[in-house]
């Protein structure tokens, strides 16, 4: 990386020698005359560090260094002082100058105190960049999995988050859209207002209506007093409408006009209150086809459907199982008060071998019906639930975290001629290698005489 550096002097012959020396020194140097061409400069951005005369007609380097640490605390700023300033340069040291060299300068002394100063840039830079990692995994906490799957995810709610668009997430029952709206809320510049969370699925049409929008009094029979649906509720944070596909056509067409209008009137009202709501959206279903049956407006899905955040059923990302399992087996021995450490080596290959259709929600009830029936520090496969016991984990290569390639390989190898009962044809077969690779391979981890 090349720094670049900000020289501010209006004596040319100073100006224009340091700049020559520091490039000599490989870094990227730009030179203003005053103070006043400094800050411009400054403000164009790219600068990692200043140096400036004290002493200068119109801005002097003291107000320009006060005004670009009230822009940018931290800033190293490094004085040139001159015969009678020096406690001038120790008032600026106090206002947070990083350094101050005397006139004339020492060269070698300026390389030092510049390479001290941009180190500790790169350092603070470093340490917030650490800091705001760290900061998007709290956010993530919920949303346990390092797969490639998980990780497009992460990557996608990163960039989706910040903005004002509106996101549907679809994906099987049980997969965690609400982990990923909860995440996408937190990660917004609304994560200091509400989050509103509606299941439409579980209201009728009526009962939906007034949910969202709110109804006066008398509106209809049961309405005795005025109430806020959660549109007002939500009001400048995010509002998440969960099996969004559930919808009546009625709503979808109010729920358009509110979108498009950002505006909306109370059941039985009159009134039109605006409202600066961002929709977050989850469906179970394929709303493409549920539009081509014409039980889904095609306009609202294309308002809703900004961007798409697709979470994949547990069978597609089984890399994640451990972690998870993991996760789900500490909450629930505490919970239960038990001392369980681990999941034995059969009871996992059942885990992976098993497909989920109910997804994670699956696995946490599986995990915690284990938790309770198992009597000893470790789950074994008949502390799991029935339907797990009968899986066959026939066919299933257990390789620990942490093997390398090379034992994997080797283990991959030995199961699978242990498989084939010895048959070596038959197993590089399988392997999809030749018969000669497969005894190369062999010979080389001493099984040759299998």
């Amino acid at each position: 990386m090349t720094f670049r550096i900000l020289v501010i002097d209006d004596e040319k012959n100073i100006r224009e020698g340091l700049a020559e020396y520091l490039r000599s020194e490989e870094y990227d140097v730009i030179c203003a005359e005053n103070g006043d061409e400094g800050w411009n400069l400054f403000n164009k951005g790219d600068v990692d560090l200043i140096i400036t005369d004290l002493k200068m007609p119109g801005l002097s380097g003291e107000e320009l260094m006060k005004r670009i640490l009230e822009h940018s605390p931290g800033f190293p700023v490094i004085i040139l002082t001159g015969h009678g300033t020096i406690d001038i340069a120790v008032t600026a040291m106090r206002m947070g100058a990083w350094d101050f060299l005397s006139k004339p300068v020492d060269l070698d002394h300026l390389a030092l105190k510049v390479k001290r100063a941009l180190e500790a840039r790169e350092m603070y830079y470093q340490h917030r960049r650490m800091e705001e990692d760290l900061e998007r995994k709290k956010q993530f906490k919920s949303i346990i999995g390092n797969s490639r799957n998980v990780r497009e995810i992460f990557n996608t709610i990163n960039k989706a988050a910040p903005t004002k668009a509106s996101i549907i997430i679809t994906g099987e029952s049980g997969v965690g859209k609400e982990l990923v709206a909860d995440a996408v809320h937190e990660l917004s510049t609304r994560k200091d207002k509400p989050l509103v969370k509606v299941h439409c699925a579980a209201l009728s049409a009526n009962l939906l209506e007034s949910e969202l929008f709110g109804h006066e009094k008398g509106a209809f029979t049961g309405a005795v007093s005025q109430r806020k649906g959660r549109f007002e509720l939500a009001s400048g944070g995010t509002l998440f409408l969960d099996e969004i596909g559930e919808i009546d056509q009625n709503i979808q067409i109010k729920l358009l006009r509110v979108l498009q209008e950002k505006k909306f009137e109370r059941v039985g009202g009159e009134k039109t209150i605006e409202v600066d709501v961002r929709i977050i959206a989850a469906t179970n279903k394929d709303l493409k086809a549920e539009i081509e049956k014409g039980t889904f407006r095609e306009d609202l899905y294309f308002r809703l459907n900004v961007v798409n955040i697709n979470v994949p059923p547990l069978r597609e990302r089984k890399d994640d199982i451990p972690l998870l399992a993991a996760s789900f087996l500490k909450e629930f021995a505490r919970e239960n008060g038990k001392s369980i450490e681990s999941i034995n080596e059969k009871a996992r290959s059942r885990l992976y071998a098993y497909d989920w259709p109910g997804n994670i929600r699956e696995l946490r009830n599986c995990i915690e019906s284990a938790v309770v029936m198992c009597q000893s520090n470790t789950i074994t496969v008949d502390d799991l639930p029935p339907v797990f016991r009968a899986v066959s984990d026939e066919g299933i290569i257990n390789i620990k975290h942490g093997t390398t390639m090379a034992e994997c390989e080797q283990i991959i190898i030995r199961e699978t001629l242990s498989h084939c009962n010895g048959n070596k044809s038959k197993a590089a077969d399988m392997l999809q290698i030749g018969r000669k690779t497969l005894l190369r391979k062999l010979e080389e981890i001493d099984l040759s005489d299998t």
